[in-house]
């Protein structure tokens, strides 16, 4: 499923002020996605860490990315398989781990195009149809919590 094929998706963009394949080498491996991708603020030992952790990433088809994130005091994982990966983009599975009964993951696609002298970075989370239950309430939730966080680092590693 395309986001485009999705009815329901969470969309964040931003264009950076750098060559597409210079953005495309932040996520060639662990490290380099890690750099903006699990982007964290504050620190754990005070309590008020915030942001993502990269805990798995194998940046081919079918490999696979972990993340996890500090929610109501106990760290959670989601994640799943690498579906697409090329140098326009990325697009993986999105479910808990352990799940917590959806139907189907939902997708994260990454793409990566030129843009006015620069590069347009758009993030899509969709296919919440998939999930089953309130899948109103589950794209409300997932809008009102993706911020810019990952995208800004992203940006500013890169220019």
């Amino acid at each position: 499923m395309t986001p485009e094929q999705s009815v329901l998706k969470v969309r964040r963009s931003i264009l950076i002020n750098a060559a597409p394949e210079a953005v495309w080498q932040k996520f060639a491996d662990h490290k380099s996605m890690e750099s903006w991708w699990g982007y964290r603020t504050g620190t754990p030992e005070a309590g008020t860490s915030k942001g993502q952790y990269l805990d798995r990433y194998e940046p081919q088809v079918g490999g696979r990315i972990v993340m996890s994130v500090n929610w109501n005091g106990e760290r959670v994982s989601y994640g799943g398989k690498i579906l697409s990966f090329a140098q326009g983009g990325i697009t993986f599975e999105n479910n808990w781990i352990p799940s917590q009964g959806w139907k189907a993951p939902t997708y994260i696609t990454i793409r990566i195009a030129p843009a006015l002298n620069g590069t347009l970075v758009e993030l899509f989370h969709h296919g919440f149809e998939r999930i089953g239950g309130d899948v109103a309430a589950e794209h409300e939730g997932f809008e009102a919590g993706w911020g810019m966080t990952q995208l800004s680092e992203l940006k500013r590693i890169c220019e």
